[in-house]
């Protein structure tokens, strides 16, 4: 096969990629879920020391691609919850309609939320901006599941020393070992609060996207993720600017979040070299790194040991396959 040859199919495969996307949206725009499956079914067949709690009940072996896609959805739906509701109330002092929280499984409390005063006219216009986004976000990942959309867990963004701000910010040393981190008291916990949160996610797309068999699904996931690395590259961008201290414990909290998932690096601060920023983080080849859903769930659980639940979500998320932590 020449060079031409593979451009033409280059080309073309590029062009299936973009009619799929534009099926999905028109189904997701106001399709159920039966319809969206029966429209796509010929596709696919120092470091923290949390403590341990209750592994629970195993998960369960998927039965179908199918089902497991869908599961994948839902669990990005999850981390959804977490981040509409924190960027809502910390730019409006309210948090997201009930009506955009229900759905299967039992819908759990919001703890925490509170406006956080933008004395910084730009940095409060970024703010609004990426709440708009994840509102919009949370409303297609519904949409996109339907009926089998899960509802929001159990979830604390609260200073509450069980919580996730205050054990990732006592972990990286932003805070004494038994002070509480407020992400709504000033800007800059603000952006540290928002740094916790949406760099996790952006790795949680990244590594799940290539498990996803559905095209429909992968062009989904991998539109938001886009979105959300832009977001996650302004705040990044935001606490470089702020000065050595915010670089700093930037840099901390990176390195408490890998201390929880693994012992591969899968996570950077915001500092390079002498002459160079570290606005993204990436590996050898410039790669932004991915994480398992049980490296996901480790973060955002704040504990390393395969656990149900802690730290952002006190019960953990609602998920048929994917609401374990991984045991490292």
């Amino acid at each position: 096969m020449n060079d031409t040859d593979t451009l033409i199919q280059v080309i073309a495969a590029d062009d299936r990629r973009r009619a799929e996307r534009r099926r999905f949206l028109g189904i997701a725009a106001g399709a159920t879920l039966a319809a969206g499956l029966a429209a796509c079914s010929g596709s696919s067949d120092s470091t923290p020391t949390p403590t341990p709690t209750d592994t629970g009940t195993p998960t369960p072996t998927p039965t179908s691609t199918v089902a497991l896609d869908v599961d994948y959805l839902n669990f990005a739906l999850q981390l959804q919850y977490l981040e509409a509701q924190y960027f809502a109330w910390a730019t409006t002092g309210a948090g997201v309609a009930a009506s955009l929280l229900t759905g299967t499984g039992t819908q759990g409390a919001l703890t925490g939320g509170a406006q956080v005063t933008f004395t910084d006219t730009l940095l409060g216009q970024y703010a609004r901006e990426i709440a708009a986004g994840e509102l919009a976000h949370l409303g297609f990942l519904r949409s996109a599941t339907g009926a089998a959309a899960a509802a929001q867990p159990a979830i604390d963004i609260s200073s509450s020393a069980t919580g996730g701000f205050t054990k990732l910010a006592r972990a990286a040393g932003v805070v004494g070992p038994t002070a509480t981190f407020d992400p709504y008291a000033s800007e800059l916990n603000f952006l540290l609060g928002a740094f916790m949160v949406q760099d996790v996610v952006v790795s949680a797309y990244n590594g799940s996207i290539p498990s996803i068999v559905n095209l429909l699904y992968i062009n989904a996931a991998a539109d938001i993720l886009a979105t959300k690395s832009f977001h996650a590259a302004m705040i990044r961008a935001q606490l470089y600017a702020r000065g050595v201290s915010a670089r700093t414990a930037t840099d901390n909290l990176s390195a408490a979040r890998d201390a929880l998932d693994g012992p591969t690096d899968i996570d950077q601060g915001v500092t390079g070299d002498a002459t160079t920023a570290n606005i993204t983080p990436t590996d050898a080849n410039g790669i932004v790194f991915g994480r398992t859903t049980g490296q996901t769930l480790n973060v955002l659980y704040t504990n390393h040991a395969a656990v149900v639940g802690g730290g952002f979500y006190p019960s953990g998320i609602i998920s048929t396959y994917f609401n374990t932590s991984a045991a490292n």
